[in-house]
Formats: structure tokens, C-alpha cells, sequence
């Protein structure tokens, strides 16, 4: 099986951009990646690109991948649209890592973009609906606010995980995000603010909600081969896993676990030869806050019940034993639901070459990123090492 290196990574701002298309956050993306490889790039280089979009709005349902492409300069590279919910550029990094693996592609890009801020927030709010159950809880008036929720409250039913467990997930997050000039709430916020948020589905509030946001992302990935013409700084993709899970929350067995996190990890770290207790950092998935203590448990940080007392631990701080979320999250960096996967590898490239500016943890070696689509419904974990194999 080849090896495949990241050997760039960019990303735009996240934030609100109503006069920017998605064509031009798209290649802006493109273009900060193209920047980074330590070599000159020749985007002719490209052999297959997966862009991934949700496609809120409806603007470019169809073909919206060569549309961004070709904008990007990538005219004629085989491009395919990925479509997996706010799992759609983690799983498109997943399909070029499989690409090079096959010796289909020596370089491939994988990306997303989504824009979410130009139409009204009710429409938004329609949109981001779509991703859910929908013949049994999207259609009965549950949204995902109001399922991220259910689990907030069964799993402090079921484990004792209390309201400040939940703020210290936001007040973290936002500190890391208050160092990331990329960051769309790049603000600070402390515990009791947190705490008394107001409410949006109880018992979450305000503070344990990501934004809704516009952006992109791109990854570079390539062969050993043309890796090594390309940089002396290499990022191995060491592990890459994907599981799908059950879409309708009233279809699980518990409330309180993402199966396919569990799925997605077990197969990254048999890839990598690792266990969950050699992951030194991670970017996951915290589109609510509950779902960033979900994520400690299934991916194996702490013991199940116990990601509560574990953020309160301190141990995911940027000075803790594995921090967590240094870019500040989806919950305070942004969530533009297509671009996120692809985002949260932006971080942890920046982190494994020490260009992370002064959110910059120093002697990390070996990342991981978690990305989730919906509740669970897809997921796909990727575990990233410093150097050649």
C-alpha cells in the first residue's frame, strides 16, 4: 500500500462573507494550500480532486465540484462532490488518501466550501435540517439543536455530567479560537458567562453552539514519491477510518455514544499501529458541546462516563496531557459545513510543522482529526504522524 503525505493545507476565514461566492472562497482555499508546499506546485500536478459541500442554499446543487475546480485553476482534473453532511471534506480527504493508495493518483486535493450566510437564517435553518432523520424526527419538528440536546440530557442523566462540564468545553475552545486569526468568534468568554447563557434547546444554551458560517479548506496529499519533490517537512496520513452509522437518533440504542466514531477510530489506529493513548492532540467534532465529551469517550481519550470530570481535568488544554480543539473548534473557529474536515487538518498541519503561530504547542509529533456528519451518521477519523515512514 503507498504511503500518502500531506504536503499543503489552507484555508479561508471563517466568518460571514455574504459578498464572496463559493467559487472564490473555494480558490482561496486552493491558493494558501498551493502556498504552503515548500517546493513550486504545478497545480497540473492535481490528478483527482474531492471537494466536499452540503450545498446549503441551493445555489450550485449539481456540478459543484468542477465548478470550484476549474475557478481554482484545476481545469480538467477529474473532480468528484462529495456529499456527507458536515463530515463531507473528511470524507473526502478519506477518497484521495484511498486515490494515491491505489496508485490512481500521485497527487490529489481534497476540500470543501460551503456558504451559509446569504439567505435567511429561517432558510439556513431548513437547510441545516436536511442532514437529519427526516421521516421521523426532521418532519416531526426535531432539530439539531434540539438532538444534540437529547444527548446532552442522557448523558448527564445516565453519567452525572453537570451544566459546568458543558461550559468548560466553550470556555476552552474559545480561549485556543481567541489565538486563531482564521477564527469567526475568535473571542474569549470565562465560566460564568458561559453557565448563564440563554438558552437554545435545554439543557444547551447559547455557548455550546457553534456559529453558522462561510469558508473552505483545502489538503494537498500525495505519494511518497512526489512527496518527496515536494517538501522536506512531510505529514504522513498514518491512519484513515470511516464507518456510517444509524441517521435517526430514535434508531440507536444509546444516546449517550456515536458508533461510528467508535467504527472510524478502531480502523484509523489499526492503520497507524496506535491506540487511542497515543494520540498527543486532536481536532474534533464540537458543532455542540456535548458532542465534543461524546467524542473523549468513542475515540477512547477517557473511559466512558467520564469525559465530563475530564474536561474539568484540565487534561485537554493546550497545556494539558492531549489537548484538544487548538484551533478553537467548530464552536468558536466556525463550522462551514462542507470545509470543516478539510479545516480541522489545516490545524493539525500547522501544529505538526510548528506554524501555528502563538496557539503553537511545541513537541507534538502525532494528530488526529474527527469529523461527523449530523448525529453519526457518517464520521471519518484520520491519524496524522511527522516525518517519512
Amino acid at each position: 500500500m503507498n504511503e500518502v503525505y500531506v504536503v499543503g493545507a489552507g484555508q479561508t476565514d471563517y466568518g460571514s462573507f455574504p459578498r464572496e461566492s463559493y467559487r472564490s472562497l473555494f480558490k482561496e482555499a486552493v491558493d494558501t494550500a498551493v502556498a504552503s508546499v515548500d517546493a513550486e506546485f504545478d497545480r497540473e500536478s492535481v490528478d483527482e480532486a474531492y471537494v466536499g459541500t452540503l450545498g446549503v442554499g441551493g445555489r450550485q446543487l449539481g456540478l459543484p465540484g468542477p465548478a470550484v475546480t476549474e475557478f481554482a485553476g484545476l481545469n480538467g482534473t477529474a473532480t468528484t462532490r462529495v456529499e456527507n453532511a458536515c463530515a463531507a471534506s473528511g470524507v473526502a480527504l478519506r477518497q484521495a488518501v484511498l486515490a494515491v493508495r491505489a496508485g490512481v493518483a500521485d497527487v490529489a486535493l481534497a476540500g470543501g466550501f460551503e456558504v451559509m450566510n446569504d439567505v435567511s437564517s429561517e432558510r439556513t435553518g431548513e437547510w441545516l435540517g436536511v442532514s437529519g432523520e427526516t421521516e421521523w424526527e426532521r418532519m416531526a419538528g426535531t432539530t439539531f439543536s434540539g438532538v444534540y440536546a437529547q444527548m446532552a440530557d442522557a448523558h448527564m442523566a445516565e453519567h452525572g455530567t453537570t451544566r459546568e462540564h458543558l461550559s468548560r468545553v466553550a470556555v476552552k475552545n474559545h480561549a485556543n479560537g481567541a489565538k486563531n486569526p482564521h477564527a469567526q468568534l475568535g473571542f474569549e468568554t470565562n465560566l460564568e458567562d458561559a453557565m448563564n447563557a440563554p438558552a437554545v434547546a435545554d439543557p444547551l444554551n447559547l455557548f455550546d453552539c457553534c456559529p453558522t458560517s462561510d469558508g473552505a479548506s483545502a489538503v494537498l496529499v500525495a505519494s511518497r514519491d512526489a512527496a518527496e519533490e515536494l517538501t522536506d517537512n512531510p505529514i504522513r496520513i498514518a491512519g484513515a477510518g470511516q464507518s456510517s452509522g444509524r441517521v435517526g437518533l430514535f434508531q440507536r440504542p444509546s444516546l449517550t455514544e456515536i458508533p461510528a466514531t467508535q467504527r472510524a477510530a478502531e480502523q484509523a489506529y489499526d492503520e497507524a499501529d496506535i491506540g487511542p493513548e497515543d494520540v498527543e492532540f486532536a481536532e474534533v467534532h464540537d458543532c455542540f458541546s456535548i458532542a465534543e465529551l461524546l467524542a473523549y469517550e468513542d475515540l477512547g481519550f477517557c473511559e466512558r462516563g467520564e469525559a465530563g470530570p475530564y474536561v474539568a481535568s484540565g487534561a485537554t488544554e493546550p497545556d494539558g496531557e492531549r489537548p484538544v480543539n487548538l484551533s478553537g473548534g467548530l464552536k468558536s473557529k466556525g463550522h462551514p459545513i462542507g470545509a470543516t474536515g478539510g479545516g480541522q487538518v489545516v490545524e493539525v498541519f500547522k501544529q505538526l510543522r510548528g506554524e501555528a503561530g502563538d496557539r503553537q504547542v511545541s513537541g507534538l509529533s502525532r494528530g488526529l482529526t474527527h469529523n461527523v456528519g449530523g448525529s453519526g451518521g457518517a464520521v471519518a477519523v484520520h491519524v496524522f504522524e511527522e516525518g517519512w515512514a
